[in-house]
């Protein structure tokens, strides 16, 4: 009997010994609180990220370390756990010896019986700062957006009195005098152009005064006329390069989407092909249109001087980034083109090679 008390005397030390390694050397705060506010114990952690010796913990009320800002909410989970309310997930911020403010994550249970709050935290500073960081950046996003939208609504109002007026122009003309038909072809054409040009900053403002809420102004549009729209518009752009436009539309003719952002994408992908054609190789752009697993996907392929994908990787669809040396490059025609894709909830990805091409997949949101 002696000896068989012995080995529960001996594994009870045994475990206490363990138990004790655990709290001594635990990355986590560990500590037990009494009801009167105090620490009665706390493992090396607390010091080590505090800056205060155990002797020093110990000797005042706990909320003296507790931040200004904090002491309030701190007091009333402290109360709750007074009346056996167990604390979970209890944020606050203590404040080092050194004047830094760390954030724990508290999980806190009380034992009525011993008056005493057993309790480990976690430093969770690193994901604050980050949340901070994430928070100023999302601040700094929405500025840069506001005030795109104010450029972009100025210059769109702002073109629209020089087209009227070239519409105005066209009105007073009289093409009955024109007796050159290659010039009656051009007024035409231009007449058209500025026509067309004159619907597009309209849709602009109509969507910019309703607050850009773009999923209202979505509606069934057949590719091939919005294509061939654009086309007219930049003709002479198209015939001075030279540049071959094929395209298919018999899997999908049609998709719901908004109007001035599908013209958008398509102006902004065929000038650039254009922009960026091969030296001594005349412009060739292929559009076609297919559905994959009920997946609706436009498809732009050019064979231009195309990209270094290792190098250029998720910064492609950056605004003013420009990759090629080229006098009229901006860095915006394709954060538009992502912009108007991805605010409707499509994708768009890229393939290319440096003088092999570009293609361009758009996936449509279902």
């Amino acid at each position: 009997m002696i000896r068989a008390n012995q080995q529960i005397t001996n594994t009870a030390i045994d475990s206490f010994t363990k138990f004790e390694k655990f709290f001594d050397l635990s990355a986590d705060i560990l500590c037990v609180a009494g009801f009167d506010g105090y620490f009665k114990r706390v493992n090396p952690a607390v010091s080590k990220l505090l800056g205060y010796s155990q002797e020093e913990l110990m000797a005042r009320p706990i909320n003296d370390f507790v931040i200004q800002e904090d002491k309030k909410a701190t007091n009333v989970a402290r109360d709750d756990l007074r009346k056996r309310i167990p604390l979970f997930n209890f944020e606050n911020r203590y404040l080092t010896k050194d004047g830094a403010v760390v954030w724990l994550l508290w999980t806190s249970l009380p034992v009525e019986d011993d008056k005493q709050v057993f309790a480990i935290a976690k430093n969770i500073t690193h994901i604050k700062e980050l949340e901070r960081e994430r928070n100023q950046n999302l601040a700094d996003l929405i500025k840069i957006n506001q005030n795109f939208k104010k450029l972009t609504y100025t210059a769109t109002h702002d073109l629209r009195s020089p087209v009227n007026n070239l519409l105005s122009i066209f009105e007073l003309l009289d093409t009955t005098t024109v007796n050159d038909p290659d010039t009656l072809e051009y007024i035409q054409l231009i007449e058209k152009t500025a026509l067309n040009l004159k619907e597009t900053l309209n849709g602009y403002v109509t969507l910019l005064d309703e607050n850009n809420e773009l999923n209202e102004h979505l509606e069934q549009i057949n590719l091939e006329t919005t294509l061939q729209e654009v086309v007219t518009s930049i003709n002479a752009l198209i015939e001075n390069s030279q540049a071959k436009i094929d395209s298919d539309f018999n899997a999908l003719q049609d998709i719901k989407f908004n109007r001035a952002n599908l013209k958008s994408i398509f102006l902004n992908l065929i000038t650039n092909a254009i922009k960026y054609s091969k030296m001594d190789y005349l412009p060739e752009i292929t559009i076609i249109s297919r559905v994959i697993d009920t997946k609706k996907q436009l498809i732009i392929t050019d064979n231009g001087i195309g990209f270094d994908m290792e190098n250029v990787k998720d910064k492609i669809f950056g605004l003013h980034q420009k990759f090629h040396d080229h006098a009229d490059s901006k860095g915006i025609g394709l954060y538009l083109v992502h912009n108007h894709i991805t605010s409707l909830g499509g994708t768009i990805t890229v393939d290319s090679k440096i003088n092999r091409g570009t293609t361009f997949t758009i996936t449509f949101k279902d």
